[in-house]
């Protein structure tokens, strides 16, 4: 038995996600599927960077994930298999694996080769699956690809640090099905940078001066009770580590949500500035 997780952008109207779960099974009819995500925003590769960083530690080692997110093969972006933290992770060369080789080394890399192996009319995710169920079945990389030293590094959304050592400028990288603005600015840097200085996050003329250790850390009282502070705005590093913008009990669909209510997108910068 082997887990083979899924992680595209092809959403649930289509026929596609269930396509590709048969044409799993058909290859290698004990595999577990597990669904990370459907709803990657189009050919979004930070989204789905973010998310397979977030969710792959909670498989166990040996776990075969498949990246369906702008997978089409073509002039220098080539198929990949990586085994990393002893996981296999299996998409484009597009950048998407960028957000883990930063943190670690690769165990192994492999440029995809078997394409003229497959049917014509193969897609880019018949070759997933058929590396995907390769490696289930307890197959070596080296059958389906050629080993190489890189891949594609993405360093389009980092943040950056200033040169006065003051400030770190980051940037939204995923925002959550509660409105939750997830930006790139990791907590090991903010506390390497504080050094028990004060700060305050900034972004489109809005401050934050805290930043909480969960999402209802609000001083309460007799007088004021949580319910006193929902809607609102507040900052904590989330279970990735990543510094998040939130408001308190969003509701996207009633009240509105950090990325309605303060007007936040993909790619807008948020500050931290240290005094």
């Amino acid at each position: 038995m082997s887990i083979i997780t899924l992680i595209t952008d092809f959403g649930l109207k289509d026929h596609f996600v269930g396509a590709t779960k048969g044409k799993i099974i058909s290859g290698y009819k004990e595999a577990v599927i597990v669904d990370i995500s459907h709803d990657i925003d189009l050919f979004n590769t930070t989204e789905a960077g973010y998310c397979i960083a977030a969710a792959y530690s909670s498989f166990p080692k040996g776990t075969i994930h498949i990246i369906g997110v702008d997978s089409e093969r073509h002039g220098d972006t080539q198929h990949l298999a990586m085994q990393w933290d002893d996981h296999f992770f299996i998409c484009a060369d597009n950048g998407i694996l960028s957000t883990l080789t930063q943190r670690k080394i690769p165990q192994k890399i492999v440029a995809i080769n078997i394409h003229d192996r497959l049917q014509e009319n193969a897609t880019d995710m018949d070759v997933f699956v058929a590396v995907a169920c390769h490696i289930a079945r307890g197959g070596h990389l080296n059958v389906i690809g050629k080993e190489i030293e890189s891949l594609k590094i993405v360093n389009e959304l980092v943040p950056k640090v200033n040169d006065a050592q003051n400030a770190i400028q980051g940037n939204v990288v995923y925002i959550d099905h509660f409105g939750n603005c997830v930006t790139n600015i990791p907590q090991k840097l903010f506390q390497e940078m504080a050094r028990g200085r004060s700060y305050e996050i900034s972004f489109h003329n809005k401050r934050i001066n805290t930043i909480k250790k969960s999402y209802s850390d609000f001083n309460t009282s007799e007088k004021f009770t949580l319910k006193d502070f929902e809607g609102e705005r507040l900052a904590l590093f989330n279970e990735n580590g990543l510094l998040e913008i939130a408001i308190y009990k969003s509701n996207p669909k009633t009240v509105g949500s950090a990325k309605s209510l303060l007007g936040l997108k993909f790619r807008d910068v948020v500050t931290i500035t240290f005094s």
